[in-house]
């Protein structure tokens, strides 16, 4: 209640809250704007499909009403997992991004831009065409495609300027707040519909559901709390820094510690292994329309496959296992740590510097990674466990939701906090 009091009576606080609050009240008008093609007569429950599942997440909740901003920052996202993978590929990107600071990171963020637009485009072009296989849009001809893919092409961009207004003028990230905005706009839904199945149109709860319900009571606030735990759990290496006498000064003999999280990667491995279990489900879904009887089978075959929640959520735990070291590797580089450590005089006590020192930070990293990937991976196959054991699809928790509402709820009230303390220190 206190730090409530100080945002209110700080100006510049306040009106970064406010703008924040603004910015949702104009996303949520955006997302409620259908495109020009959409007849809310032929739309059927298609987000029952993992696949458009996932894309009304990273819409922000605007896919459900085939909103002009349905594609949301999913093409900004992908651009930027291109960038970070290309870092590996070119050095001169990994030398703009780590070590020319803000311009550097400015001209990287550009390029991310740039190549948002012709993946939006491409995105925009096989979402409508497979929502009118899916008859949630009428066929549509040459004109009205291209009309189509513009809107939501721009729609998408218009939602990647807001998301960097955010970050510049208002509190936390813009693109994750975008996200944060659709899921928690979708959690009054979500009750609903877990009202309607457990009590009906009496209003009285079956007694024989009364078990399942306190079991997922007292499920989620542990599965929650060990989210935040290893969010923020990290495992701190200690530095000391040699004494050196410029002059008529002395600088150094200092001790300090580098902090490794446990989760380095984030929600990114489980995004790149949705990418890759989802990419068979639209070509299943491709395939299954299709006027060809053999490509019609294969296409029954694949989306069967992917529908089988024990082997879609072991493929799913392995890729997101794989792919948090994948991620850790890219992003975390202990040769250059090691070098950075020799050149400011500072060394990990009772390890050389030098190649020594990268070889201990490659082996505790790999280490401390291990234990990030294992949950990863558990969080990620948690919804299809809840399910299979509670025999319901509407009280499940854990995926990449509860990652991503997690990760922005503390990485806000980091920044809030700091802005606070900054303004009490002032």
């Amino acid at each position: 209640m206190n730090s409530l009091g100080l945002i209110l009576r700080d100006r510049d606080l306040r009106a970064k809250v406010f703008f924040v609050l603004a910015f949702f009240a104009v996303f949520r008008l955006l997302a409620a704007i259908p495109i020009p093609s959409f007849d809310p007569n032929l739309r059927p429950d298609f987000l029952n499909n993992n696949f458009f599942g996932l894309l009304n997440i990273f819409s922000g909740g605007a896919l459900d009403n085939i909103s002009i901003v349905m594609l949301g920052v999913g093409p900004y996202i992908t651009a930027s997992i291109i960038m970070q993978l290309l870092t590996m590929i070119f050095p001169s990107l990994k030398t703009m991004y780590q070590e020319e600071g803000e311009v550097g990171r400015r001209k990287f963020n550009q390029i991310s831009r740039l190549i948002t637009v012709p993946l939006a485009i491409m995105q925009g072009y096989g979402l409508l065409v497979l929502l009118a296989r899916q008859n949630v849009i009428p066929p549509l001809g040459a004109f009205d495609m291209f009309t189509n893919v513009l809107v939501v092409t721009a729609g998408s961009m218009l939602l990647v300027w807001l998301g960097e207004l955010i970050s510049e003028y208002g509190i936390g990230n813009g693109v994750s707040l975008i996200i944060f905005a659709g899921i928690v706009e979708s959690i009054p839904q979500t009750v609903q519909q877990v009202w309607f199945q457990f009590a009906g149109q009496s209003g009285s709860i079956d007694p024989t559901l009364v078990p399942t319900i306190i079991g997922f009571v007292i499920i989620a606030p542990l599965v929650i709390g060990g989210v935040v735990v290893i969010t923020e759990a990290e495992r701190p290496v200690p530095v000391s820094y040699a004494k050196r006498v410029r002059g008529m000064k002395m600088y150094g003999g200092i001790s300090t510690y580098l902090p490794l999280r446990i989760n380095q990667a984030g929600v990114i491995p489980i995004i790149f292994a949705l990418s890759i279990l989802l990419f068979p489900s639209l070509i299943g879904n491709f395939l299954a329309t299709s006027s060809y009887p053999a490509l019609q089978a294969v296409g029954a075959y694949l989306v069967n496959f992917l529908n089988n929640l024990f082997l879609y959520g072991a493929f799913y735990f392995i890729l997101v296992f794989l792919f948090t070291y994948f991620y850790t590797a890219v992003t975390f580089d202990p040769e250059a740590i090691s070098s950075n450590l020799q050149k400011q005089g500072g060394f990990i006590p009772g390890i050389r510097p030098g190649p020594s020192t990268a070889q201990f930070l490659s082996r505790l990293i790999t280490r401390i990674t291990l234990v990030g990937a294992l949950f990863l991976g558990i969080i990620a196959v948690l919804p299809f466990v809840m399910q299979a054991v509670m025999q319901t699809s509407t009280l499940t928790l854990g995926g990449t939701a509860l990652l991503i509402v997690v990760s922005v709820v503390l990485e806000t009230i980091k920044q809030i906090r700091a802005q606070l303390t900054l303004r009490e220190y002032e």
